[in-house]
């Protein structure tokens, strides 16, 4: 491992893999650590830690960039281009790591390579995205860029996601790549119950309804969210609550296995084709405006 200007690198042997995440294909985590510190608990964290890739949170939260993900990519994309419906980015670290601009700069040229070998990419980041990703000559018009937002009550993000972004910082970051044209979405999980936050969770899909996607899910791995005694209950009503503003906003949406009591697997394609049928929904059974 070598530190230059600030920043932890280490060289890797693959990078591409195929996901088991239920809506997603193949990722890519091009970062081992992150600096946001999250404390949901972080599982990422959770599962570096039990296998002996860090020692403590506080190694986890110092970020180490593979070096050499772009040659990585370069022997990996002819090997498993057939088989790539689009590439992930990321699942247990962040591409758009907040005041992180190396990590930033590198995930910029992983997208563009994939995005010139005709593969699209979808993104997920608790950081503020740039300009340069409407620059479609470099990086297509085909790519669905997303942000995690669980609320909007900042006391609670600096407790639980320290050194992230401001959220609406976030959503105006994407609101300007949804304005550009760029396909949008938004990640609502790990979403906590009333005694971790009290919140209107209508507010907070008002704010982000512009966007074309919304994956909304229970908060997992949280001693005082699990022991709220009205857990199952809460989150079939949230979830409810979900659908039916998104039905309503003909937005597409997919509520994660495991936070409904009964689960609808059809949906679980939402960063692929559009699978929701939007039915006839009378606003007046939900005030959304």
């Amino acid at each position: 491992m070598k530190k230059e200007v600030g920043i932890f690198y280490i060289n890797r042997s693959n990078l591409l893999y195929k996901s088991k995440v239920e809506y997603a294909d193949f990722c890519i985590n091009h970062v081992e650590g992150c600096s946001h510190g999250c404390r949901f608990p972080c599982y990422a964290f959770n599962m570096a830690k039990r296998f002996g890739k860090v020692k403590s949170y506080e190694e986890w939260c110092k970020p180490k960039l593979v070096k050499n993900s772009l040659r990585l990519l370069d022997k990996e994309i002819p090997k498993y281009k057939n088989q790539i419906k689009f590439v992930h980015l990321c699942f247990t670290t962040d591409p758009f790591m907040y005041k992180q601009p190396e990590i930033s700069e590198m995930t910029l040229k992983i997208i563009e390579k994939l995005n010139q070998n005709n593969i699209k990419c979808t993104v997920l980041t608790k950081g503020i995205y740039p300009r340069d990703l409407t620059e479609i000559k470099k990086y297509g018009r085909n790519n669905e860029y997303g942000i995690t937002i669980v609320s909007l009550n900042e006391s609670f993000r600096k407790i639980f996601e320290p050194n992230s972004s401001n959220y609406l910082a976030r959503i105006k970051a994407l609101k300007k790549l949804h304005d550009f044209g760029l396909r949008t979405w938004v990640s609502m999980e790990p979403y906590p119950t009333p005694n971790l936050v009290k919140q209107d969770l209508l507010k907070i899909l008002r704010e982000i309804s512009f966007v074309d996607n919304i994956i909304f899910g229970k908060l997992n791995y949280n001693v005082k969210s699990s022991s709220f005694i009205d857990n199952k209950d809460f989150y079939e009503e949230q979830a409810r609550i979900v659908e039916k503003f998104c039905k309503i906003k003909r937005i597409k949406y997919h509520i994660k296995y495991g936070t409904k009591k009964t689960d609808n697997f059809s949906t679980s394609t939402i960063l692929g084709k559009p699978l929701v049928s939007f039915q006839t929904i009378k606003e007046d059974k939900l005030i959304v405006a």
